[in-house]
């Protein structure tokens, strides 16, 4: 429930409450002894190694630059001394001003992360890289006298042995993650990201501080602004998250990130009409809140969710008359490249007719609503019977995870660079010219077959790879003979809602030649280990749900728009579980399920891939002025049924190997069970 806005905030209940957290930082301070000096130089000599170790220890070079600038000494020790309290204040002073809404879950982050740094100052004491014995750092500080500052007297008590976490990163960043949240005018939000960057700068090469200092502090700030949070929930205007509002963002190239499902009802005949539709859609709608939100959105606040007008039904859902299943395609290939109005649900679906009397449904969501098995889960509330998917296996701990995500980000650091173009690509208006969709079904028992007991994800990847370079040579000389594809990981917590999107994507290299697919198969195989450790998919999770919280919504904007598409790859290719056995729709059952998945900006593929009830469904949008969207599906049936043939070749005797041309070890195996579901 939102805090009532007619609670009063009592100004001296909260100067105590600072008072307070100066009493304990005075406490910690009086801890001071030679054993413990000795202690927290060791643990700042470790520090310094672990970055040495990491290549990361940045402070040496910018300290000795800053020593050579007597005027930006002075100005680097005033800014570390007053901007953190000073911007600190203010932004209270502004909250009780015009977001006195907003105060208490600020206030609350503010005391949970001061008291835990403070906390870590007592149990982990490190001495900063000037004081650090046997290292050649410069000393502003002591050199510059400046006032305030600790090489004055006027604060020669402070606490000199307080380096991690650094409290001058951490208050800069919560004045940034603070200003984004209320709302504030776009150039305070420029103002703040400046004085976090200048910060991390200053505390660094005044050697004040280590990076790690500045890491841990965005830790805390995350993990103080997630608690605050859940002891002051949002009000009814529900923020976007950034990991769902990255989507908005990416619109803005021009190509619309739709996603969504088509299905085709079983036979001819007695197949739903479009009331009966609306009726299943409406008596599920308590279970789908995004159908009934809309988004709000300006370019400094960040996007909300807010309640939306009654539904126009005449919009959301329609017929559609095609004359066959080729106008079906065109007719998804034309709803998913309209870009959805933000003055009313991201939503809509359509039934298309067709003359012989058989229909297909498709239902349509934006991509900030849901991922890909998001999209899944809540298009099987229409369905019946209810279902869930298996769920993840449980979670990782905390320590886990963060350790998996540091990891991750060196993986992600060290990874290939920008992929060679393509070609000239086509548009992504909203007009669905350059849009092109189609389907293909692939039999489980075949995908198994060929698959032999290895990832059908990378089966996926060969067979994608193989039916371009088949129909498309053209495109080899100009990708170097490689692809880079973006893989999609879930990385959805067991139990978490069908809302919102919680995938990270991981870039493969992949061959891009006519080879025989067992051949690229191989190759594929030996080379996709990244997507069996959740690594890099944790760290750019991380990325995108917490990091890009930090700031302003102008820069996430850029940021989207830059890091998205063609720039560092050429394609999609999802892999996604799905139900095994029969459902329903309005009574009537359902033959075929197909995945529908958005075009990245200027990336001219993207294919999903559904496993529905003993059938792999293979949706394929292709940007047509590059990639011919039917060909290639037909070459990667061609390809599988090829490939599931060899695999169930016998064995040739060890008499006949010296002449018979030899086979891979994935060939050989012919056990169906032995392919494991991946996603």
């Amino acid at each position: 429930m939102p805090e009532a806005p007619a609670r009063r905030i009592v100004v001296w209940r909260q100067v105590m409450i600072g008072l307070l957290l100066f009493g304990y930082y005075l406490l910690v301070d009086s801890l001071d002894s030679d054993a413990r000096r000795a202690r927290a130089d060791r643990d700042g000599q470790w520090l310094l190694d672990l970055e040495r170790h990491l290549r990361i220890d940045v402070e040496q070079p910018l300290n000795d630059w800053l020593a050579r600038h007597d005027l930006l000494q002075t100005l680097a020790n005033y800014e570390y001394a007053y901007t953190y309290i000073l911007s600190a204040l203010a932004t209270f002073v502004f909250l009780l001003w015009k977001r006195p809404d907003l105060y208490r879950r600020a206030r609350t982050s503010f005391v949970l992360l001061t008291a835990v740094g403070i906390t870590c100052f007592w149990l982990f004491p490190t001495t900063p890289p000037r004081m650090l014995p046997g290292n050649t750092f410069y000393d502003t500080v002591t050199h510059g006298h400046t006032v305030g500052s600790w090489g004055s007297s006027v604060v020669s008590g402070a606490n000199e042995l307080a380096a991690m976490p650094s409290l001058h990163m951490a208050w800069a960043l919560w004045v940034s993650v603070v200003l984004a949240a209320a709302g504030a005018r776009g150039w305070l939000q420029v103002l703040s990201a400046l004085h976090v960057v200048v910060t991390l700068l200053v505390i660094m090469s005044t050697a004040n501080h280590y990076l790690l200092d500045a890491v841990a502090a965005f830790v805390l700030v995350w993990a103080a602004d997630r608690v605050a949070g859940l002891i002051h929930p949002a009000d009814e205007h529900e923020v976007v998250a950034s990991a769902d509002a990255f989507f908005l963002h990416v619109e803005e190239t021009g190509a619309p990130q739709i996603v969504g499902g088509l299905v085709f009802y079983e036979g001819a005949g007695g197949v739903p009409s479009l009331a009966e539709v609306r009726d299943v859609i409406a008596a599920e709608l308590p279970h789908l809140p995004r159908f009934t939100q809309r988004v709000q959105q300006s370019r400094w606040r960040r996007a909300r969710w807010v309640p939306a007008p009654e539904i126009d039904w005449s919009w959301h859902l329609r017929a559609v008359p095609v004359a066959d299943r080729a106008g079906v395609h065109a007719g998804v290939a034309a709803l998913a490249a309209e870009r959805m109005p933000r003055d009313r649900p991201l939503w809509r679906a359509a039934v298309f007719e067709q003359p012989t009397g058989e229909r297909s449904f498709v239902i349509l969501m934006h991509h900030t609503i849901a991922d890909g098995i998001g999209t899944v889960l809540q298009a099987l509330r229409l369905l019946r019977p209810l279902i869930e998917l298996p769920t993840p296996p449980a979670r990782p701990t905390a320590l886990q995870t963060a350790l998996a995500t540091a990891v991750g980000f060196a993986q992600l650091a060290t990874d290939g660079g920008r992929p060679r173009s393509l070609g000239e690509r086509g548009g992504h208006g909203a007009s669905g010219d350059r849009r092109a969709f189609t389907t293909a079904g692939l039999p489980m028992a075949e995908v198994k077959q060929a698959a032999a007991g290895r990832r059908v994800t990378d089966l996926m990847l060969a067979l994608t790879a193989g039916a371009i370079a088949d129909v498309h040579p053209e495109l080899i000389a100009p990708a170097g003979g490689t692809l880079r594809i973006a893989v999609p990981l879930m990385v959805r917590a067991p139990g978490a809602a069908a809302e919102g999107n919680a995938t990270a994507a991981v870039m493969v290299d992949v061959p891009l030649r006519p080879a025989p697919t067992e051949e690229l198969y191989d190759e594929i195989s030996r080379h996709t280990a990244r997507l069996r450790t959740p690594t890099r998919a944790l760290a750019s999770r991380w990325v995108m749900a917490h990091l890009l919280r930090v700031f302003p919504e102008p820069a996430v904007g850029w940021f989207a728009r830059t890091v998205y598409g063609h720039r560092f790859f050429h394609g999609i290719v999802s892999n996604m579980p799905g139900p095994t056995e029969q459902l329903s729709m309005a009574g009537i059952p359902l033959v075929e399920v197909y995945p529908v998945l958005p075009l990245a900006p200027g990336a001219p593929f993207v294919l999903g891939a559904l496993s529905w009830n003993g059938v792999l469904s293979v949706g394929l949008a292709t940007d047509p002025a590059l990639i011919d969207a039917d060909r290639v599906a037909a070459a990667i049936v061609e390809r599988l049924a090829t490939l599931s043939a060899t695999a169930l070749t016998p064995t040739p005797a060890p008499a006949a190997a010296a002449t018979a041309p030899a086979e891979s070890p994935a060939v050989r195996r012919t056990d169906p069970s032995a392919a494991p579901a991946d996603s």
